[in-house]
């Protein structure tokens, strides 16, 4: 167990590899409560989330989720985040735990110029991730959803364990297909819901997943996470997320700072994925090197791939040394290891696993 923005996080239960792998290939379940949960609603709310937020809500229909995130007039991360449009004046924002405080100050701020109503509504609920190629026929024993309806990054409102009214969300952070089902924060029903869960998919080898596995998947995945490849001085193109950041939409904070880093010719660096083909773990933190021994830049995370069985790396290097098949070194325990950057995400779910 571990602090992790203030809660009290499993890193691991059985075994991070284990974990990692009943993602992969099973399902496994990870108790994401400290996510944050911030609801904006009134008739101005779609207007504070296009001012808030960088991808374009009003392309939403009800039920349906984005990938977008807030950030500062300099068109840096105040966190990414998950937008669920409830209604035409009822939106929701999952938020990252590191950053709940900020970010709860930060969206009542922006949105006062607007006719809407700002709540957190963190603490009301227990947030479970059931994530996998089996996660759909786990989850459809305990719920009336028919959730072979529900596309990806789409939602839906049904009975779970016996809950009315549960918010249902095919979304994750592991790269697989999964949903995360949103319940009552009491302990007892949060108790008796993470075993009903772990009992219907028992038969699939469901695993209980920390921390550690969460971290591998998503990096197998390439997904970003904040005060690693993203932060407050890290911008949108540097990141590589420009594909989430509706510039078209109009102005929204940050957007006049981006709009100059393009007509500047773009970012100077860029986030690129490396593969570690010598002996070696690439860390968060390490140096990167060109072939000359020049500091060129650094990893914002690595580790071993358990699925992939490589050692690789996100990291920030300068533009010209972003091209697939470039070769550079990840300074190792004081030597230099050589790495090749290649294509991301490093990870991509079978289409079958996606449509199952």
């Amino acid at each position: 167990m571990v602090d992790f923005g203030g809660w009290d996080m499993p890193v691991e239960y059985s075994g991070l590899i284990a974990e990692h792998m009943a993602v992969r290939t099973g399902v496994g379940v990870f108790d994401v409560s400290h996510m944050g949960d911030i609801q904006l609603r009134g008739p101005g709310s779609l207007g504070a989330v296009q001012h808030i937020s960088m991808n374009d809500a009003a392309r939403l229909q009800v039920g349906q989720a984005q990938y977008s995130a807030m950030l500062y007039p300099e068109g840096t991360f105040v966190d990414d985040i998950i937008v669920h449009k409830f209604s035409e004046n009822d939106y929701l924002f999952v938020i990252n735990a590191g950053t709940r405080e900020k970010d709860y100050e930060w969206v009542r701020a922006q949105a006062r110029a607007f006719d809407c109503h700002v709540n957190d509504y963190s603490d009301y609920y227990t947030q479970l991730a059931i994530q996998g190629p089996r996660a759909q026929e786990t989850l459809q024993k305990l719920t009336n959803a028919d959730l072979s309806k529900v596309k990806f990054y789409w939602f839906t409102w049904g009975t779970v364990c016996g809950l009315p009214n549960t918010l249902v969300a095919r979304t994750g952070y592991t790269g697989e297909d999964g949903f995360e089902i949103y319940v009552p924060s009491d302990e007892a029903t949060s108790e008796r819901v993470w075993n009903e869960v772990m009992a219907a998919g028992a038969e699939f080898g469901i695993l209980p997943c920390g921390l550690g596995a969460r971290n591998t998947l998503r990096l197998e995945a390439a997904l970003s996470l904040y005060g690693h490849e993203i932060s407050e001085s890290i911008n949108v193109f540097e990141a590589g997320l420009d594909r989430f950041c509706k510039l078209e939409k109009g102005s929204f904070l940050g957007s006049s700072a981006l709009r100059g880093v393009l007509s500047g010719g773009g970012p100077s660096r860029k986030l690129v994925g490396l593969e570690v083909v010598e002996r070696g773990i690439a860390r968060d933190g390490y140096r990167v090197f060109d072939l000359s021994g020049n500091a060129i830049g650094s990893v914002t995370s690595g580790s071993p791939a358990p699925f992939l069985k490589k050692n690789i790396a996100l990291a920030y290097v300068p533009r010209s040394f972003a091209e697939v098949g470039t070769e550079v070194a990840v300074e190792i325990r004081n030597n230099p290891v050589k790495a090749v950057v290649v294509p991301i995400p490093f990870y991509k779910k079978p289409k079958k696993a996606a449509q199952s």
